[in-house]
């Protein structure tokens, strides 16, 4: 199995969120004395140093070692920075963006709990002026949810647009190979503790672990308002916590997340079939005088 699908997890996983702390207990960590914070720091000072060093070569699409004058990748207008929370520490994220996407239809940027449908390539960065070798790639083209992935991941492809599905002179399917125009493509520099970091014991056999990682990216395209369990609400809007991540909300204590559960407030009754006013859409629907801004599909007492 490559690697990086070692963290990609089918929606019926989930459970494993709330379980992995009984899984892993007895387990010995070798990277305990690890300060992530610190790390955190120290890994940004090195991906700074090596876009510093590298541009953008657009004639082979590939990331290569300044060798005169070229611009760099740090100071190319094509970089962008997102700064990333997580478990209490702070990281950057690089996007650099060789080409947005421009479909005829424009669907926007996916959110971080949406499926993508991506091309890839991932190596470490090894050093500040050298990469590794190609630890992982998909050429073809598979989907994922960015649920499922590593943070820098969910939080990178944000910064994409999509393509579009290649048709025939008349707008019907294309008779030849699956292609898409007009995808996005650009680099994700991911600092290890948005991708395979020591503090999850799941990764600590993992020969990625704390090491900073570089993906070449392609964004064919994506589902807006991906609904994995289909129950009328996006994944994305399952965060009744309002944390931002819906993948740690469990409001029936079922230790399934709400984005995986079809009964969300566990009162036998579908979420899809709160709707009382019948528009398709559960959480505009607030029927219990007693708890006003409750939705009752997130509310027992309201069947």
């Amino acid at each position: 199995m490559n690697r990086i699908k070692q963290l990609f997890l089918v929606t019926t996983l989930f459970v494993l969120i709330y379980s992995c702390d009984d899984n892993n207990r007895g387990i010995v960590n070798p990277y305990a004395d690890v300060d992530h914070k610190e790390l955190a720091i120290s890994d940004n000072d090195s991906i700074v140093a090596f876009l510093k060093n590298h541009y953008f070569d657009t004639s082979i699409d590939s990331v290569k070692a300044i060798t005169s004058g070229q611009v760099s990748m740090y100071t190319d207008g094509k970089l962008e920075t997102v700064d990333v929370n997580f478990n209490d520490i702070d990281y950057k994220l690089y996007v650099y963006i060789s080409q947005q996407g421009q479909p005829k239809i424009d669907k926007g940027n996916p959110t971080k709990a949406d499926s993508v449908f991506v091309k890839y390539s991932g190596r470490q960065i090894s050093t500040t002026t050298s990469l590794g070798g190609t630890f992982d790639s998909n050429t073809s083209g598979t989907w994922f949810t960015l649920l499922n992935v590593i943070n820098g991941w969910s939080y990178g492809f944000t910064k994409l647009k999509g393509g579009e599905l290649k048709k025939d002179s008349n707008g019907g399917p294309f008779n030849g190979p699956i292609t898409y125009l007009n995808s996005g493509k650009g680099v994700l520099l991911i600092p290890s503790g948005l991708a395979y970091s020591s503090s999850d014991l799941n990764n600590i056999n993992n020969i990625l672990v704390n090491k900073n990682l570089m993906f070449y990216v392609d964004l064919l395209d994506f589902v807006p308002d991906t609904d994995n369990d289909n129950d009328g609400i996006p994944n994305i809007l399952e965060d009744p916590d309002g944390d931002g991540d819906p993948r740690n909300d469990d409001t029936d204590g079922d230790r399934v997340p709400n984005l995986a559960d079809v009964d969300d407030d566990g009162d036998g009754v579908l979420t899809k079939n709160e709707d009382k006013n019948g528009d398709g859409n559960p959480a505009n629907d607030f029927n219990d005088p007693n708890n006003p801004n409750l939705p009752d599909y997130l509310n027992p007492d309201i069947k």
